[in-house]
């Protein structure tokens, strides 16, 4: 399973800080009982504005999670991706929640 979740107007100090993101990488784990693979990893990259911000990848043992975080826009791209089901509109929610975005949209794509 594949869930995709965009989140918008979020709360700039959360999205910007590597420890918050890394502490939501753990969290959303947890909330979803996936076993992390490593560490998660951050990096703050972009000379561009409009795309500069925060990315980070989490494997887990069935596959990734990975997000953007844009400065400008203070929004998040989160792609979460699975071979073991999870509940796909809670993580949104908690991810919503986690950010304080005021707006989100959530995709569920079933792979095989």
């Amino acid at each position: 399973m594949s869930c995709s979740v965009d989140l918008k107007n979020c709360n700039p100090s959360a999205i910007k800080d590597e420890r918050k993101i890394k502490e939501f990488a753990d969290k959303l784990c947890k909330l979803i009982d996936m076993k992390k693979f490593g560490d998660t990893y951050v990096v703050k990259f972009g000379e561009d504005p409009r795309v500069s911000g925060i990315s980070m990848i989490q494997l887990i043992e069935t596959s990734a999670i990975c997000g953007h975080f844009a400065d400008l826009t203070n929004s998040a791209y989160l792609d979460i991706f699975s071979c073991k089901e999870y509940p796909p509109y809670k993580t949104a929610e908690f991810c919503k929640k986690f950010f304080g975005a005021k707006e989100f949209k959530v995709d569920v794509t079933f792979r095989y």
